[in-house]
């Protein structure tokens, strides 16, 4: 069960995330406030007998960072220095809260980059964004412009589309890649598994022969036992009669003078 501080955490993590997610001014101080206490939490709970998990804690870790980079990546006075420092940051791979579909800072991650993107478009432009929103003004502003800027719009957004679409490829190779690896990885301790198995009945006949073979020695060293004491008596008993044999014969049959 999750203690007293990490249930404090967890809300004002997603209280975090929640302003991040909104368009905020330049004047507005509250998350940067709440993040520096998000990390004197983190700290504590890290230090608390009740902590959770490594894991969990390692994704709590990486959720303030996410947050803390966001911030520096905001100060940034050039839309591409922010755009590249955004495509740097790591968002959090599980939910905060129990009703989220998507991971809210993944959900803050995609926004900041849409955002910056349209910026540095803007930038490359020379036009600024009006409160209507991005989606209504481009196309006015570019049938506005002269037809060279309309090809450089059109290039920049060919790159920024190619760019996305080499990101996707590239994560659809890591999860395929990390999918092989599992399916390896499990193949191979199936093999090793049916090998120790192999080797443990391979063992176990090994034993049983070896008592087999000893119990056999030693029914044969009884058995040669006895043999060579049969055969023993049997030559005695041979002597023996030759022994007397011969006596007999010299004392019936007399030497001949």
């Amino acid at each position: 069960m999750a203690s007293r501080l990490e249930i404090n955490f967890i809300r004002l993590l997603s209280r975090c995330e929640s302003i991040a997610s909104e368009k905020r001014m330049e004047t507005e101080w509250r998350l940067e406030k709440y993040v520096g206490a998000l990390d004197e939490m983190l700290a504590a709970l890290r230090k608390s007998p009740s902590k959770p998990t490594p894991e969990v804690l390692t994704e709590y870790t990486r959720k303030v960072d996410f947050l803390k980079g966001l911030l520096e990546a905001e100060k940034l006075s050039s839309p591409t220095e922010k755009a590249l420092a955004n495509q740097f940051l790591a968002p959090g791979r599980t939910p905060t809260i129990a009703n989220e579909r998507m991971p809210a800072s993944k959900t803050v991650h995609i926004q900041t980059m849409v955002r910056c993107t349209g910026e540095m478009r803007d930038e490359l432009l020379g036009t600024g964004s009006s409160g209507k929103g991005t989606s209504e003004t481009q196309p006015r502003n570019r049938r506005g412009l002269p037809l060279d800027e309309r090809q450089s719009a059109a290039e920049l957004d060919a790159i920024l589309q190619h760019q996305h679409n080499l990101q996707e490829k590239i994560a659809e190779d890591m999860l395929s890649l990390a999918r092989n690896l599992k399916n390896n990885t499990l193949a191979a301790q199936n093999i090793i598994k049916q090998d120790n198995q192999t080797l443990s009945q391979s063992m176990r006949q090994a034993d049983l022969n070896f008592e087999k073979l000893k119990t056999e020695s030693e029914r044969l060293e009884q058995h040669t036992k006895k043999s060579v004491n049969w055969l023993l008596w049997l030559m005695l008993i041979l002597v023996s009669f030759t022994f007397i044999s011969m006596i007999l014969f010299i004392r019936i049959f007399p030497r001949l003078r």
